[in-house]
């Protein structure tokens, strides 16, 4: 533990979106979590003393997402993890809005098409959904596969992506 330096204070803050509630947490410098909750109501003792303009202005460009307005988060992000798991999700910003790839791909862009797994694995560790886009990944055969906030939210993310970026319906 390392002394003599302060700790940054982490602030949540919930936003009811298309896709059920998310929680968003973060610092006065960065978000650290966009995850989903099932439940329909935020926690109990939850309260809003203080949510940092960040928090704010990434539930902003949240909606922008979900209105189709935004393609492109812009927000400071920091997530702990391994090295190699900061390269899979450094990798997963890189796929462009509208688009996917395979698990095998993406082990390909990080060095180790033998790492398919592995980069399976840390696509599931990130804790920044949405924003880094882990929904983006998908089966060697196209399958809609591995998502945890579940393959029904997988599929409505990829189906928005389809009909702001080419004005498609679906393409699962």
């Amino acid at each position: 533990m390392q002394t003599g330096k302060k700790l940054a204070e982490l602030h949540s803050t919930y936003y009811h979106s298309p896709v059920g509630l998310l929680k968003i947490s973060g610092t006065e410098d960065y978000i650290s979590e966009v995850s989903f909750h099932d439940k329909t109501q935020k926690p109990e003792g939850h309260s809003h003393k203080h949510i940092p303009p960040l928090l704010i202005h990434c539930v902003e460009q949240l909606i922008q997402y979900f209105n189709g307005q935004r393609r492109v988060f812009e927000l400071p992000l920091n997530q702990e993890g391994t090295p190699f798991q900061h390269t899979v999700w450094n990798e997963l910003v890189l796929i462009p809005f509208g688009k996917t790839i395979s698990y095998i791909e993406l082990a390909r862009r990080t060095g180790d098409t033998k790492a398919s797994r592995a980069v399976a694995s840390a696509n599931g560790r990130n804790h920044i959904a949405i924003i880094v886009p882990c929904h983006r990944v998908i089966g060697a055969n196209r399958d809609l596969i591995g998502y945890g906030g579940g393959l029904w939210r997988k599929k409505w993310l990829l189906d928005l992506e389809a009909k702001v970026a080419y004005g498609v319906q679906t393409l699962f």
